[in-house]
């Protein structure tokens, strides 16, 4: 696997990075939403870190980024049948001196269940990554997850 920077041309082109930071997230959160945890996990470098919130521990590497992900799931609903939508939004995307890419946006979680046409919205967080280029491919080294509620 290349390590590359991604200062290797992209930096060079904000309007480029940051487009590409975005396609990344869309397809990454499409991933989450689905529930499709091992390609989800696939996202991340393989020492992947993944911390949804101060008070859950991380998760380190893919498998325990995927298991972590379902058993989050799995206590939040049981065998409830839902849709779940990560909104992102205000992304900032800075390039560190190291190559890697920090990012710091806001989300919510839109929440529909099948009786229900108004989805229950929470938690809004705000999301700080830091991304790298591996193979030509974005990948997440860490993500850390503070929902607004935890940060008074």
């Amino acid at each position: 696997m290349t390590v590359q920077t991604i200062g290797e041309g992209l930096a060079a082109d904000e309007g480029a990075l940051y487009a590409r930071v975005q396609q990344f997230y869309a397809e990454q959160v499409a991933l989450l939403d689905d529930l499709r945890a091992e390609e989800f996990a696939a996202t991340f470098t393989e020492d992947g870190v993944f911390a949804p919130s101060p008070s859950v521990p991380a998760a380190h590497g893919r498998a325990a980024i995927a298991a972590a992900l379902l058993a989050a799931h799995e206590r939040r609903f049981r065998s409830e049948e839902v849709r779940r939508r990560h909104w992102y939004n205000m992304l900032r995307v800075s390039v560190r001196p190291d190559g890697a890419l920090h990012t710091r946006y806001y989300t919510l979680v839109a929440v529909t269940r099948p009786w229900n046409p108004v989805p229950d919205i929470g938690p809004s967080s705000v999301v700080e990554d830091l991304l790298v280029l591996r193979d030509g491919a974005l990948l997440t080294r860490e993500r850390r997850v503070v929902p607004d509620h935890l940060s008074f």
